[in-house]
């Protein structure tokens, strides 16, 4: 099994290397953002892991680079970082797992092993409904390539729509997809943030994209409409 680790603080590096070398893997060394997004172009490895403060390139950029260019090696982010935002960054750009320094090394192992198991699916950071885009991480949505400006409800709303794109979805489950499943105040709320998407991504380009099932809820055509 091998294993690319880009971090930029030497001795902590090879510690790592010792130690899952200890557990069997074949570990190759990247310093720097930039060197670690070559080496991961050039060389297919089982699993990756990639620190975020690096120079370079940082390891948000690396990751959102890696995946839009088709590598899908599975990605383990390693921070000193600790916050609930930090790592929805990291998920948004394309990462698979995250673990936050100080961190123990029975843990780390056993995340890579679960990582490999799962192997390298293409999973690609932006999601798409024919020529309707949405970028989680760069909060942007467009129409063709042209840029449609939403509010972060809108966003969020459409957000869960496009990952169920072919599916028929009920209030309840974007209820408690965008807001939560605590939400007490009116459940037509839905319905006017549909409205508000569809004034904005289908009627000024002709589309039908978002249709209501009557009796059951809504669906996003998965050709974008």
């Amino acid at each position: 099994m091998r294993v690319l680790l880009v971090e930029d603080e030497e001795v902590l590096a090879k510690t790592i290397r010792q130690a899952l070398h200890a557990d069997g893997f074949a570990v190759d060394l990247a310093f720097c953002g930039t060197e670690g997004l070559w080496a991961a172009r050039q060389t297919r490895y089982d699993v990756m892991v990639l620190d975020i403060m690096l120079p370079g390139l940082n390891g948000y950029e690396v990751c959102r680079q890696l995946r839009a260019s088709g590598v899908w090696t599975p990605v383990l982010m390693l921070t000193a970082k600790d916050g609930e935002f930090d790592e929805a960054d990291a998920f948004d750009l394309g990462a698979d797992d995250y673990l936050t320094k100080p961190f123990s090394f029975v843990v780390l192992v056993a995340r890579l092993r679960a990582l490999i198991r799962r192997g390298a699916p293409e999973r690609p950071a932006v999601l798409t409904a024919g020529d309707l885009s949405l970028d989680p991480a760069r909060q942007a949505v467009a129409r063709g390539g042209e840029p449609i400006p939403l509010t972060p409800r809108e966003f969020s709303v459409l957000h869960f729509l496009i990952r169920h794109r072919g599916d028929v979805v009920s209030r309840t489950q974007i209820l408690e997809g965008v807001w939560d499943a605590f939400y007490d105040g009116d459940s037509n709320v839905v319905e006017v943030y549909i409205g508000y998407l569809r004034r904005k991504i289908d009627q000024p380009f002709g589309r039908k994209a978002i249709t209501t099932v009557r009796g059951a809820g809504y669906r996003l055509a998965a050709d974008g409409g």
